[in-house]
């Protein structure tokens, strides 16, 4: 199954339907210091309500960079990450090679969020975290529909979904289409101006706020991540698939889970984050469906 899903991959690449993620991680891990890192803990910690994961299990599902499996580690989980894209593997084994190598709780694997054969094995965690990567499945609701066995009982499932804006959403969809189908070389002519407007939007920002503008500032973002390597994720990020916010929470307390946190794009552009408690002792609806439609 995993050479299978390696040639699906590389079919897909090739075929121009699928964003190189883990290359764009790859370029991120050069900027990665301990600022960086402390701030994706303290990312965590405040959106989990946790003030460490000691003693806890902790699933990184589409662990990209592997920034957040090495907070999850740091700060006292048994780490088990996963990424569908090989390169992406590549970053996490990196991080764990370069941070801790003899550490023998921080497990780094290949699978994906959409093979129930291979999910099936991994059993169950207290914490089951995936940041703006179910969305680029190509299969979203099959994808979240996975992670529900993933979590204890009692467990949480932190995830991050694309805002559904509507007509917008189709725009960037094309956008995204358009730029992975493009050579190489001519990226840039989609890259740049999106992400000059972006940059000059928030800049014009910080300085009616009187701070210091984000594009010239080498301090960390609230998650660790970089401005820049977040753009490059926006623009070429496909497959890509959006959700209100009401219909992921539907989703979930159809299937036993308990809202405790949602930070809400509202109508703007971004990631919905949501932080889901399993609840214990309840029974969840068999089978009861997906979304039939994606709205606000």
């Amino acid at each position: 199954m995993q050479t299978a899903n390696l040639e699906k991959h590389s079919l897909k690449v090739e075929a121009k339907d699928r964003f190189e993620f883990g290359k764009n991680w790859q370029r991120f891990l050069r900027l990665l210091n301990q600022e960086r890192i402390e701030a994706a803990e303290l990312s965590l910690r405040r959106m989990l309500d946790f003030y460490n994961l000691e003693g806890k299990t902790f699933l990184d599902v589409g662990s990209g960079s592997g920034l957040f499996s090495l907070a999850a580690r740091r700060l006292g989980a048994k780490v088990l990450s996963f990424d569908y894209d090989p390169e992406s593997v590549a970053c996490s084994l990196q991080l764990k090679r370069t941070f801790l190598p003899t550490d023998h709780d921080w497990r780094v694997e290949r699978g994906s969020a959409l093979d129930r054969e291979y999910l099936s094995r991994l059993g169950s965690f207290d914490v089951v975290y995936s940041w703006g990567v179910l969305h680029h499945t190509g299969a979203m609701w099959d994808a979240l529909e996975n992670m529900s066995p993933l979590v204890k009982q009692g467990g949480k499932l932190f995830i991050a979904i694309y805002n559904d804006q509507g007509r917008m959403s189709d725009f960037w969809r094309f956008v995204k289409k358009t730029y992975n189908r493009i050579p190489p070389m001519l990226r840039f002519a989609i890259l740049w101006p999106i992400g000059s407007f972006f940059l000059a939007g928030m800049t014009l920002k910080d300085v009616w706020h009187l701070r210091r503008p984000r594009i010239i500032s080498k301090s960390a973002d609230p998650r660790g991540m970089s401005l820049w390597t977040d753009m490059v994720d926006w623009v070429g990020g496909h497959p890509f698939e959006v959700a209100a916010a009401n219909l992921i929470v539907d989703f979930y307390q159809r299937r036993g889970f308990h809202l405790e946190r949602l930070v809400d794009c509202r109508r703007k552009l971004g990631c919905n984050q949501y932080v889901f408690t399993k609840r214990q002792g309840e029974a969840i609806a068999a089978n009861p469906g997906q979304p039939q439609s994606v709205g606000s």
